[in-house]
């Protein structure tokens, strides 16, 4: 099994010994329980990370690593961003957990006009948190040392920009003209792909999209859950991109 990982700040990762304390040390020491000469991966989460060995345990939260090795994760190309809309309950931390194991690079929340879900206020802002917080978590368990981001949530006119500078960009739609498997892809850049709430994606807004740039696709014969579809679609271009080779 691989070693587990656990997050430093952005600039704590050095060539000889790292402390990791913390909410961290204390997940390491105290509920993972690692010993003196396990194995242990620190990350930024902006891709660099160090390989070590715990050298000492100190108490119920901190222990000190020993790095054999220090590495840095290129960007990955193209990078894939994923527009999700808003879906209910929890499957929205659902669809973050999938799409960050899987791969993808970014996440940007959506309020489209047929989401049953609403962020305002204070509940908006605890479950941006909570999808940020799910985010990084998953990350850890996938081993990434480059976490996604996650962006404030987005209207459908505030994704104009987002869409009008990407290589490539798509909406997931079961009356989309072409396949995604079909489409043709960049080699670098960035690709979006926009996922719509249960109801669909309204008229008016595949309108919107589409003069930002975002063409509808399909993405198979069977008509998947929004926060299903996301991790889907990102699993077949990381396929086809070769990312995943």
């Amino acid at each position: 099994m691989t070693a587990p990982v656990f997050v430093v700040e952005p600039g704590a990762l050095g060539p000889d010994r790292i402390t990791l304390s913390g909410p961290e040390g204390r997940h390491a020491v105290s509920v993972r329980r690692l010993q003196v000469g396990e194995e242990i991966v620190l990350t930024d989460g902006q891709g660099r990370g160090a390989q070590g060995v715990v050298a000492v345990v100190d108490g119920k939260d901190t222990l000190e690593v020993a790095v054999t090795g220090v590495r840095e994760e290129p960007v990955p190309r193209p990078r894939i961003t994923v527009v999700q809309a808003l879906p209910k309950g929890d499957r929205g931390e659902l669809a973050v957990e999938t799409m960050t194991e899987v791969g993808v690079d970014a996440i940007v929340p959506w309020a489209a006009a047929r989401c049953i879900t609403q962020w305002k206020g204070d509940r908006g802002a605890k479950s941006l948190a909570k999808w940020r917080s799910t985010a990084r978590e998953a990350a850890k368990q996938a081993r990434r040392l480059r976490f996604p981001d996650v962006g404030e949530l987005a209207t459908t006119r505030q994704l104009g920009p987002l869409l009008a500078g990407a290589a490539f960009a798509a909406v997931l739609h079961e009356e989309g003209s072409e396949p995604l498997a079909a489409a043709a892809l960049p080699a670098d850049g960035d690709i979006v792909l926009v996922v719509g709430p249960e109801g669909g994606v309204s008229p008016e807004e595949l309108d919107t999209l589409a003069a930002a740039g975002a063409k509808p696709y399909r993405l198979g014969a069977s008509v998947l859950r929004t926060s299903t579809a996301g991790v889907a679609a990102t699993a077949l271009l990381l396929g086809r991109t070769g990312r995943w080779g």
